[in-house]
């Protein structure tokens, strides 16, 4: 990532969505839900970007079928 851009909130780990209507994304890391992405929420609120990205690992491609 590089600097000053905004990390992808749905390709993070930490991000997750919830069952709250009135909050539906959450961040594990930094340990709240909100309405708008988290990493929008955190550079609103301290000013600067998310520092705590960290990329899903990549999914397991289905075993071949013989």
């Amino acid at each position: 990532m590089a600097p000053g851009e905004q990390p992808e909130c749905m390709r993070c780990r930490h991000f997750y969505v919830t069952w709250d209507r009135d909050h539906p994304r959450g961040c594990r890391a930094y340990g709240f839900k909100s309405q708008a992405l988290p990493s929008a929420v955190v550079l609103q609120e301290s000013g600067i970007p998310c520092k705590l990205f960290e990329g899903r690992p990549a999914a397991a491609a289905p075993p071949e079928r013989e």
